[in-house]
């Protein structure tokens, strides 16, 4: 018990080792706040996770001790447990304006035009040819002071960054949350900068959140889900004035529009876990009990047997960054591209002692069999196109060639002048007699950075980027998807969803935030220049515009007409972006190297024979968590 009680102190109160379990403390001043003008984290004179004295806040005292499960039974249901996690702090005496004041000068534009870059002119009137450059400097420097502007503290620590700062608008919704993918180009940005304890922090307590039961409508999903959001409450202790408490309290996608789980968190939170331990060299985050555990339960939700016939991972439409009805129901690429990823991630990760030995040989069935179907079934070129347009239908037989009985009238006309000779893509979605043809950058990207995509496959996406640059960045990169939904198709698959209007939002909207992702599979492919004449292209107008969420129309010219200003991870794709290509080296902590195994194994697939003899299958093994 007293390993248990030491792991749990460590997490609640500052996420690092501790020598004394009898207070929480912290020299921290940090907590949350909330202005008139919208959502702001600010800084307060005083403020501390500590211990109360009193005898009728002793029951509050464990609450934020023992909230957490023994780490031996992570996951398991318990009727005690509470609903959110709670941390006291001492009510400060006065809380500091200056994060906002300067948050405030940017957005009213009182710049320093010295440091702004603007001026024109070095100190004897004449034009400086360093004057581009420090312009540019000055947005990164605009994007760093933003960023952190956005950052949440709880019990005085540092575990988030809230989706957007936006004091211009006074609907937050949930823009005011930490969310999962939302925070991983933040987490990024920080390592990059070599501040670690709050990707540390972020990947500790969204772990604690893991173990909560979630229900909606009386049912609950699998164990192992990580939650979309979660939010940073403070509030009074007990109605008492001298005290107050910082309480997360998550979404697990029951409060979500659609009421969708999010499928990509978890994957997500094994990204950013790997990264962290190839940034700081620190693997004891990785190795502790309960992020083991973690690593496992996701797993085992994903590798979890079920009706499907394919490797791919089944979702519903909404469980990704495309979070509305878009069609991406089934099994879209995004989800596959970040699945692979977590595979290979989770596979380094696990310690060989604690990993059974039926998990580690169903990930790496399921990698080869992932890796193979993607490739074959969702790679599509002119040779392929014309391989599709052929195809022969109802072939009923072990070797057919149209495995999915794809009809060829389903090859769209746009595809049919849109696809270049030098260059294919994966398409976003396959299905018996469903092929979606429409090309998505954050699926195709981490293909690229997951080694999901085959070297040759690899260079021929970004061959496509730079033949069809003018749809795909246009005047802002990144088209999410192309080409958009229009007219009845719009209406039949988005529902009329006003928010998805044609070329606007998920549906064929420019989000800055793609650049971070087109940067590392840019670096990983030795072309680096793709990924810089993207930012060139975002930094004519990224800024001036207050780092909108996204763009609409077909080149991505206006400002999206329900966008968010200084959303947050379009200041950190961007800032990502810009660390990444000044030192290209770093990117390895994020790329996934295919193992040599895999291509063995890969190879072996190809030159099987179609009609090999179908055995009956053993009784499956349970894995061990």
């Amino acid at each position: 018990m007293a390993a248990t009680s030491e792991t749990v102190l460590q997490v609640l109160c500052n996420a690092g080792p501790s020598k004394s379990h009898t207070r929480l403390s912290s020299n921290k001043s940090n907590f949350l706040g909330l202005s008139k003008h919208g959502f702001n984290s600010v800084r307060a004179k005083g403020s501390s996770c500590t211990k109360i004295e009193s005898s009728r806040h002793k029951n509050h005292r464990r609450i934020c001790a023992f909230h957490i499960v023994d780490p031996v039974h992570h996951g398991s249901n318990h009727n005690d447990r509470f609903r959110s996690l709670s941390c006291k702090c001492q009510k400060s005496d006065s809380v500091t304006d200056v994060v906002n004041e300067e948050l405030n000068r940017k957005i009213n534009g009182k710049i320093d035009p010295l440091l702004d870059g603007n001026l024109g002119t070095n100190g004897n009137g004449a034009f400086s040819s360093v004057l581009p450059n420090a312009d540019i400097d000055s947005k990164e420097e605009e994007a760093w002071e933003l960023l952190r502007a956005s950052m949440v503290y709880y019990c005085g620590n540092p575990v988030g960054t809230i989706a957007a700062n936006d004091p211009s608008d006074s609907s937050i919704l949930n823009y005011d949350q930490v969310f999962i993918r939302d925070f991983i180009p933040s987490g990024i940005a920080f390592l990059l900068k070599g501040e670690y304890d709050i990707v540390r922090n972020f990947i500790l307590h969204t772990l604690q959140l893991q173990s909560w039961e979630k229900t909606v409508d009386c049912h609950s999903p699998g164990q192992g889900l990580m939650p979309a959001s979660f939010k940073v409450r403070t509030v009074p202790l007990d109605g008492d004035d001298s005290a107050t408490e910082d309480i997360l309290d998550p979404d697990f996608g029951e409060a979500a529009i659609g009421r969708v789980a999010p499928v990509d968190s978890g994957l997500w939170w094994i990204i950013l876990l790997r990264a962290y331990g190839k940034c700081t060299g620190d693997l004891s985050v990785q190795e502790r009990i309960d992020v083991q555990t973690g690593i496992k339960m996701i797993l085992k939700l994903c590798l979890a047997d079920g009706f499907d016939m394919f490797p791919t991972l089944l979702v519903t439409d909404g469980s990704c960054m495309i979070d509305r009805r878009m069609g991406i129901h089934g099994h879209p690429l995004e989800i596959q591209a970040l699945f692979y990823s977590a595979l290979l991630s989770a596979r380094e990760m696990l310690t060989r002692e604690d990993a059974s030995a039926d998990l580690m040989t169903a990930l790496s069935n399921r990698l080869v069999a992932l890796s193979f179907h993607v490739r074959e079934y969702y790679w599509v070129d002119m040779k392929k196109l014309n391989e599709i347009y052929r195809y022969k239908t109802e072939e009923y037989s072990y070797d057919a060639v149209n495995k999915f009985n794809i009809y060829p009238d389903q090859i769209p006309p746009w595809l049919v002048e849109w696809m270049p000779n030098k260059g294919g893509y994966m398409i976003g979605n396959l299905q018996p007699a469903h092929m979606d043809f429409r090309f998505f950058s954050l699926g195709n990207l981490w293909s690229i950075v997951s080694s999901l995509a085959t070297s040759e496959q690899s260079h021929a996406i970004l061959d496509l980027y730079e033949a069809k640059w003018g749809q795909l960045v246009g005047d802002m990169p990144l088209k999410i998807c192309y080409p958009a939904l229009e007219e009845q198709e719009w209406r039949i698959i988005t529902g009329s969803d006003p928010k998805n209007t044609p070329w606007s939002y998920h549906n064929g909207g420019s989000w800055p935030t793609l650049l971070w992702q087109l940067t590392v599979a840019s670096i990983k492919m030795n072309r680096p220049e793709i990924a810089e004449n993207a930012v060139k292209v975002a930094e004519r107008r990224i800024a001036k515009d207050k780092w909108p969420e996204y763009y609409d129309t077909k080149r991505g010219r206006f400002i999206g007409k329900q966008a968010r200003l200084f959303q947050t991870w379009s200041i950190a794709g961007y800032i990502v972006a810009k660390q990444l290509l000044a030192n290209p080296d770093a990117a390895k902590m994020l790329v996934n190297i295919e193992d040599m195994e895999l291509v063995n194994a890969f190879s072996c697939m190809l030159s099987a024979n179609p009609r090999r003899k179908r055995s009956r299958k053993g009784l499956n093994q349970s894995f061990i968590i």
